[in-house]
Protein backbone atom coordinates (compact mmCIF):
# COMPACT_ATOMS: atom_id res chain seq x y z
CA UNK A 1 0.00 0.00 0.00
CA UNK A 2 1.34 3.18 -0.75
CA UNK A 3 1.81 5.93 1.45
CA UNK A 4 0.36 9.46 0.72
CA UNK A 5 4.46 10.65 0.64
CA UNK A 6 5.19 7.61 -1.72
CA UNK A 7 2.28 8.20 -3.71
CA UNK A 8 3.28 11.99 -4.59
CA UNK A 9 6.62 11.04 -5.56
CA UNK A 10 5.24 8.02 -8.12
CA UNK A 11 2.88 10.83 -9.68
CA UNK A 12 5.95 13.35 -9.81
CA UNK A 13 7.99 10.38 -11.75
CA UNK A 14 5.45 9.99 -13.73
CA UNK A 15 5.06 13.68 -14.51
CA UNK A 16 1.49 14.32 -12.92
CA UNK A 17 1.71 17.75 -10.90
CA UNK A 18 0.42 17.52 -7.40
CA UNK A 19 -1.91 19.67 -5.52
CA UNK A 20 -1.96 20.98 -1.94
CA UNK A 21 -4.44 22.47 -0.17
CA UNK A 22 -3.26 24.90 1.97
CA UNK A 23 -3.84 22.94 5.24
CA UNK A 24 -1.97 20.22 4.00
CA UNK A 25 1.34 22.52 3.41
CA UNK A 26 0.52 23.97 7.25
CA UNK A 27 0.87 20.34 8.57
CA UNK A 28 4.32 19.81 5.95
CA UNK A 29 5.74 23.05 7.72
CA UNK A 30 5.05 22.08 11.11
CA UNK A 31 6.43 18.46 9.91
CA UNK A 32 9.69 20.30 9.14
CA UNK A 33 12.55 20.76 12.41
CA UNK A 34 13.34 24.37 13.55
CA UNK A 35 16.80 24.01 12.43
CA UNK A 36 18.76 27.10 13.24
CA UNK A 37 21.91 27.29 10.98
CA UNK A 38 25.18 27.82 13.30
CA UNK A 39 26.60 31.13 12.41
CA UNK A 40 30.76 31.54 12.21
CA UNK A 41 31.65 33.81 15.35
CA UNK A 42 32.66 36.76 13.03
CA UNK A 43 28.50 36.42 11.59
CA UNK A 44 26.93 36.25 14.53
CA UNK A 45 28.95 39.33 15.86
CA UNK A 46 27.84 41.60 13.46
CA UNK A 47 24.33 40.52 13.56
CA UNK A 48 24.29 41.00 17.12
CA UNK A 49 25.68 44.76 16.23
CA UNK A 50 23.45 45.41 13.51
CA UNK A 51 20.48 44.16 15.32
CA UNK A 52 16.96 46.15 15.51
CA UNK A 53 14.23 43.87 16.37
CA UNK A 54 13.18 45.18 19.35
CA UNK A 55 13.15 49.10 20.39
CA UNK A 56 15.80 48.96 22.54
CA UNK A 57 18.58 49.20 20.05
CA UNK A 58 17.16 52.91 19.58
CA UNK A 59 18.25 53.99 23.24
CA UNK A 60 21.76 52.07 23.15
CA UNK A 61 25.05 53.17 22.66
CA UNK A 62 26.48 49.89 21.60
CA UNK A 63 25.64 45.91 21.85
CA UNK A 64 27.51 43.90 24.67
CA UNK A 65 28.80 40.71 22.76
CA UNK A 66 30.33 38.98 25.34
CA UNK A 67 34.07 38.40 26.42
CA UNK A 68 36.18 35.53 27.16
CA UNK A 69 36.87 32.57 25.87
CA UNK A 70 34.86 31.14 22.70
CA UNK A 71 35.54 27.58 23.48
CA UNK A 72 35.18 27.59 27.21
CA UNK A 73 34.28 25.15 29.67
CA UNK A 74 32.49 28.36 31.70
CA UNK A 75 29.90 30.33 30.68
CA UNK A 76 28.43 32.85 32.71
CA UNK A 77 25.48 34.49 31.56
CA UNK A 78 23.41 37.40 33.40
CA UNK A 79 20.63 39.75 32.73
CA UNK A 80 21.25 42.55 30.55
CA UNK A 81 24.01 45.51 30.28
CA UNK A 82 24.17 48.39 32.71
CA UNK A 83 25.21 52.08 32.12
CA UNK A 84 28.86 51.87 32.21
CA UNK A 85 28.61 48.27 30.03
CA UNK A 86 26.61 50.14 27.42
CA UNK A 87 29.37 52.50 27.29
CA UNK A 88 32.26 50.25 27.29
CA UNK A 89 30.66 47.60 25.33
CA UNK A 90 31.54 44.71 27.90
CA UNK A 91 29.71 42.98 30.26
CA UNK A 92 29.70 43.02 34.35
CA UNK A 93 32.13 46.54 34.58
CA UNK A 94 32.37 48.33 37.55
CA UNK A 95 32.13 47.11 41.12
CA UNK A 96 29.99 44.92 40.03
CA UNK A 97 32.30 43.15 37.38
CA UNK A 98 35.36 43.04 39.95
CA UNK A 99 33.32 41.05 42.17
CA UNK A 100 32.87 38.94 39.35
CA UNK A 101 36.07 38.67 38.52
CA UNK A 102 37.22 37.90 42.02
CA UNK A 103 34.08 34.95 41.77
CA UNK A 104 35.49 33.52 39.49
CA UNK A 105 39.15 33.64 40.60
CA UNK A 106 37.90 31.91 43.79
CA UNK A 107 36.99 28.46 41.58
CA UNK A 108 40.16 29.07 39.54
CA UNK A 109 38.70 30.85 36.61
CA UNK A 110 38.84 34.65 35.10
CA UNK A 111 37.90 36.56 32.01
CA UNK A 112 39.84 35.11 29.54
CA UNK A 113 39.02 31.39 30.41
CA UNK A 114 35.56 31.61 31.04
CA UNK A 115 32.96 33.31 28.73
CA UNK A 116 30.86 36.08 29.80
CA UNK A 117 27.64 37.14 28.42
CA UNK A 118 23.89 38.58 29.21
CA UNK A 119 20.48 37.53 27.71
CA UNK A 120 20.09 40.69 26.36
CA UNK A 121 22.65 42.82 23.89
CA UNK A 122 21.10 46.07 24.89
CA UNK A 123 20.73 48.00 27.65
CA UNK A 124 16.98 48.75 28.93
CA UNK A 125 16.32 52.21 29.56
CA UNK A 126 16.66 53.25 33.42
CA UNK A 127 18.09 49.39 34.07
CA UNK A 128 14.63 48.20 34.20
CA UNK A 129 14.24 44.54 33.85
CA UNK A 130 13.87 42.92 30.38
CA UNK A 131 10.66 42.74 28.72
CA UNK A 132 9.74 39.01 27.55
CA UNK A 133 9.32 40.26 24.12
CA UNK A 134 13.07 41.37 24.36
CA UNK A 135 14.63 38.55 25.82
CA UNK A 136 12.94 36.47 23.36
CA UNK A 137 14.17 38.83 20.46
CA UNK A 138 17.66 38.05 21.49
CA UNK A 139 17.49 34.31 22.81
CA UNK A 140 18.51 33.45 19.67
CA UNK A 141 22.04 34.98 19.83
CA UNK A 142 22.23 33.66 23.29
CA UNK A 143 21.48 29.99 21.73
CA UNK A 144 24.04 30.37 19.16
CA UNK A 145 26.44 31.71 21.64
CA UNK A 146 26.20 28.59 23.17
CA UNK A 147 26.25 26.11 20.04
CA UNK A 148 29.59 27.98 19.36
CA UNK A 149 31.60 27.77 22.57
CA UNK A 150 29.83 24.53 23.34
CA UNK A 151 30.64 24.93 27.52
CA UNK A 152 30.23 22.22 29.62
CA UNK A 153 28.48 24.35 32.92
CA UNK A 154 26.63 27.84 32.78
CA UNK A 155 26.58 29.87 35.76
CA UNK A 156 23.29 31.86 35.83
CA UNK A 157 23.94 35.11 38.10
CA UNK A 158 21.02 36.83 38.87
CA UNK A 159 16.95 36.21 39.14
CA UNK A 160 16.79 37.40 35.90
CA UNK A 161 19.45 35.73 34.06
CA UNK A 162 17.83 32.69 36.10
CA UNK A 163 14.26 33.01 34.84
CA UNK A 164 14.70 33.91 31.35
CA UNK A 165 17.03 30.85 30.90
CA UNK A 166 14.88 28.27 32.98
CA UNK A 167 11.69 29.67 31.31
CA UNK A 168 10.43 30.08 35.21
CA UNK A 169 9.20 32.52 37.74
CA UNK A 170 10.22 31.34 40.77
CA UNK A 171 12.01 33.58 42.79
CA UNK A 172 15.92 33.26 43.02
CA UNK A 173 15.73 31.67 46.60
CA UNK A 174 14.09 28.72 45.39
CA UNK A 175 16.26 28.34 42.33
CA UNK A 176 19.68 28.59 43.68
CA UNK A 177 21.27 25.33 46.11
CA UNK A 178 20.38 23.11 43.03
CA UNK A 179 21.32 21.95 39.54
CA UNK A 180 19.15 22.56 36.78
CA UNK A 181 20.11 21.73 33.12
CA UNK A 182 19.63 23.16 29.74
CA UNK A 183 19.47 21.71 26.15
CA UNK A 184 17.23 18.17 27.12
CA UNK A 185 18.95 17.77 30.15
CA UNK A 186 22.40 17.77 28.50
CA UNK A 187 24.18 20.86 30.12
CA UNK A 188 23.79 21.52 33.40
CA UNK A 189 23.64 24.77 34.79
CA UNK A 190 23.66 26.27 38.74
CA UNK A 191 22.09 29.70 39.41
CA UNK A 192 23.96 32.45 41.75
CA UNK A 193 22.94 35.98 42.82
CA UNK A 194 24.17 38.62 40.97
CA UNK A 195 27.25 40.95 42.24
CA UNK A 196 25.59 43.85 42.44
CA UNK A 197 23.31 42.58 45.05
CA UNK A 198 26.30 41.01 46.95
CA UNK A 199 27.77 44.35 46.99
CA UNK A 200 24.03 45.49 48.76
CA UNK A 201 23.68 42.24 50.98
CA UNK A 202 27.29 41.12 51.45
CA UNK A 203 25.99 38.89 54.24
CA UNK A 204 24.55 36.61 51.15
CA UNK A 205 28.22 36.13 49.98
CA UNK A 206 28.87 32.76 51.67
CA UNK A 207 26.08 31.25 49.96
CA UNK A 208 26.98 32.99 46.57
CA UNK A 209 30.25 30.51 47.83
CA UNK A 210 28.12 27.59 48.28
CA UNK A 211 27.27 27.63 44.79
CA UNK A 212 29.97 28.16 43.38
CA UNK A 213 31.55 25.44 45.25
CA UNK A 214 28.82 22.99 44.25
CA UNK A 215 29.36 24.63 40.13
CA UNK A 216 32.99 23.57 40.99
CA UNK A 217 31.94 20.17 42.14
CA UNK A 218 29.77 19.53 39.23
CA UNK A 219 31.69 20.73 36.73
CA UNK A 220 34.42 18.41 37.99
CA UNK A 221 32.01 14.85 38.26
CA UNK A 222 30.97 16.05 34.43
CA UNK A 223 34.73 16.13 33.38
CA UNK A 224 35.41 12.04 35.28
CA UNK A 225 32.44 10.78 33.61
CA UNK A 226 33.35 12.40 29.99
CA UNK A 227 36.78 10.93 30.51
CA UNK A 228 35.67 7.66 31.77
CA UNK A 229 33.66 7.37 28.33
CA UNK A 230 36.45 8.51 26.20
CA UNK A 231 39.01 5.44 28.25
Amino acid sequence: MLTKTSREQYLRALGVDVWRSRDALAEIEEEVPDERPLLSWDSLQARVSQCTACDLHASRTQTVFGVGNKSADWMIIGEAPGAEEDRRGEPFVGRAGKLLDEMLHAIGLSRETAFIANVLKCRPPNNRDPAESEAQACRSFLEQQIDLIQPKIVLAVGRIAAQKLLGTDAPLGRLRGREHALRDGVLPLVVTYHPAYLLRSPSQKYKSWQDLCMARRIFEERLAADGDKQA
